[in-house]
């Protein structure tokens, strides 16, 4: 290839400094190679001897004065002084090792941030989730976290419509009953969650409590829309099982304003078991049906594949996990306790 051609040479005509009265510059493009040579010049002047710093880069000391004396050639200047028992920059070396010192100083700094972005919960995270779960749950489980970690910022994408993780560089994408969208995408399970048919105190006074599924046709539904989640079916004490055709009196894309109208006494409604918990343990919401079980939904979170995922992701991760397991846990306690039975 042209070295004009290649996409890693840059001309560069820069100045080494005055020495003795008179300035010395340089001419030449500046590819990887080069910057290598100018690297190994660092190592040499820092171990103080070509030995030592073949020993350190993993090459034979032939290795580095070959590429020490081609660095030469390409500026055209004498970098060293050598004798049978020393090696000793000239003015010029002295100058233009400044310059590679503060390059090599300058790489160093750039790994050591990097490795701060793996090892400490540092920066940015964008988290997107859907309404119902960030109101309740998102929040208590990264609030502590954001607490122990102050050089953390967070920034929340709250919908219930499904986000494009790499166009919106979404960290961390929370689903519930989802599909894996792209497989560049990687998913991890946090929760298994089963889904409950709630209604209000007033409306089953009102309209009266199914004593079966054939008769939940008799009553209003309030759902998502139908590609928001699985299609819904009860499993019975025996295992049998009923598959729900719903045609809802108010269909929504917002859990959160479904679970509002169902607390209105509007209809019955399916929800996620710990998302409607503090309802059900206040009796707000009761249980319908309480010997049929809905299906179980996996919550997950994506996030875009790495090698090897930040701090921030993965603390985040784990502080999810944690919280929705002791988050599963009262909110089955909760439910078994404010059932509608049977009379």
């Amino acid at each position: 290839m042209n070295p004009a051609d290649d996409p890693m040479t840059v001309r560069h005509r820069g100045r080494l400094g005055k020495v003795g009265g008179r300035t010395f510059s340089v001419k030449f493009r500046y590819t990887m190679d080069r910057y290598r040579r100018m690297a190994m010049l660092v190592a040499v002047v820092e171990r103080g001897s070509i030995r030592r710093a073949a020993a350190e880069l993993g090459l034979t000391p032939s290795a580095i004065s070959q590429q020490i004396r081609r660095l030469e050639h390409e500026v055209g200047v004498t970098l060293f002084r050598r004798s049978t028992r020393r090696l000793t920059l000239t003015e010029a070396g002295e100058a233009f090792y400044e310059g590679c010192a503060a390059m090599v100083a300058a790489a160093r700094s750039a790994h050591e941030r990097l490795a701060d972005l793996q090892d400490a919960a540092v920066g940015e995270l964008r988290v997107s989730a859907p309404a119902g779960f960030a109101a309740i749950h998102l929040v208590s489980a990264l609030a502590p976290f954001l607490a122990a970690h102050p050089a953390l910022a967070l920034r929340l994408i709250v919908t219930d419509e499904p986000v494009d993780v790499i166009r919106e560089r979404i960290d961390l994408a929370i689903t519930i009953a989802r599909p894996l969208p792209s497989s560049s995408l990687v998913r991890k399970h946090l929760a298994d969650w089963p889904l409950v048919l709630c209604a209000s105190p007033a409306y089953l006074a009102r309209r009266g409590a199914p004593r079966a599924p054939e008769q939940l046709a008799e009553h209003d539904f309030l759902s998502l829309p139908p590609s928001h989640h699985p299609s819904e079916e009860l499993t019975g004490p025996a295992g049998q099982r009923h598959r729900l055709t719903l045609n809802p009196r108010v269909t929504s894309n917002n859990q959160f304003s479904i679970k509002q109208l169902t607390l209105m006494g509007l209809g019955l409604s399916f929800h996620v078991e710990p998302e409607v918990a503090a309802e059900l343990a206040s009796g707000e919401l009761v249980r319908v049906l309480p010997d049929w079980s809905g299906p179980i939904l996996s919550v997950d979170v994506l996030m875009p594949a790495r090698t090897r995922q930040p701090a921030k992701i993965r603390m985040a991760v784990e502080a999810l996990r944690g919280y929705l397991d002791r988050a599963s846990v009262t909110s089955t306690k909760a439910s078994r306790r404010n059932r509608v039975t049977r009379a």
